[in-house]
């Protein structure tokens, strides 16, 4: 399997990626995929959110500031990519927080077939019900991740990525950790979110999942490196990134990529 071939793809056919997210993303987002190569497109009205996710090439439904209508749109939209044969991402910002946004989260599961999920390791806790222990007595919040990379994808069965310091992308056979980024990258709002978006590009060019989502990962790691070698603050370093998203290629990425990947045998039940 060829690891590092998809920017190119992304760059030749542009998809056009829906993007149903949060008002605190918005321009970053659609910054971030112009600068990687995509085409983004925004459309929260219930009125047109599934037309235009029935034409687009990836769907991605962030439920960063939630409201009933945008629900609403993000399940007619992900209805009508399912219909399509369109990938949907679902990015479970902060689920757990309050009772609507786990059942907003759920209610979404439940009636769109999402293609894969990506979020970090407390919203991936969360949004699979899974206990997982806190290490060390100061209550760091570091997860046991291989113990919760495993439950959250047994009890979802859809391919994740979960994201930190290191990066974790399953699929219940296939199991791949990332050691690209930078902590600059939890300075800047909506870089996770981007990041999500940007899986949705990968998708729409390569139907294996897991190796749309591993690529994606540690290309947009490789990038934040790049980045962060260039600009040392949080602001510069915003304006640097959507810089290395569109100068990184996929032989920088191949020269640059910090991935070791375990085979868990047959699919996990």
């Amino acid at each position: 399997m060829n690891m590092t071939d998809l920017l190119a793809k992304i760059r030749k056919q542009q998809p056009l990626i829906h993007n149903i997210t949060n008002v605190v993303v918005t321009n970053f987002t659609a910054n971030g995929l112009y600068a990687l190569g995509a085409s983004p497109v925004m459309a929260n009205a219930k009125e047109e959110a599934g037309e235009m996710a029935s034409i687009a090439n990836a769907v991605v439904l962030n439920i960063g500031t939630l409201t009933k209508e945008q629900v609403e749109s993000m399940i007619s939209a992900g209805k009508a990519a399912n219909e399509a044969g369109v990938p949907v991402v679902f990015d479970p910002v902060g689920v757990g927080a309050t009772p609507f946004r786990t059942k907003s989260a759920q209610a979404i599961l439940e009636q769109v077939n999402v293609s894969a999920i990506r979020g970090n390791a407390g919203e991936l806790a969360n949004l699979a019900g899974v206990s997982v222990e806190v290490k060390g007595v100061d209550s760091s919040g570091e997860f046991d991740m291989d113990e919760l990379v495993s439950l959250a994808y047994k009890k979802l069965q859809v391919p994740l990525a979960i994201t930190g310091p290191l990066d974790y992308i399953i699929d219940g056979t296939r199991k791949a950790v990332i050691s690209n980024g930078h902590p600059l990258l939890t300075k800047v709002t909506g870089a996770g979110c981007l990041l999500s978006s940007i899986v949705g590009a990968f998708l729409a060019v390569e139907k294996d999942t897991f190796k749309a989502m591993t690529q994606a990962v540690y290309c947009y790691g490789v990038a934040a490196e790049e980045a962060a070698g260039k600009a040392h603050l949080p602001g510069d370093f915003q304006i640097e990134l959507l810089n290395q998203l569109y100068a990184v290629t996929d032989e920088l990425v191949a020269e640059k990529a910090k991935v070791v990947f375990e085979n868990l045998g047959s699919e996990r039940d």
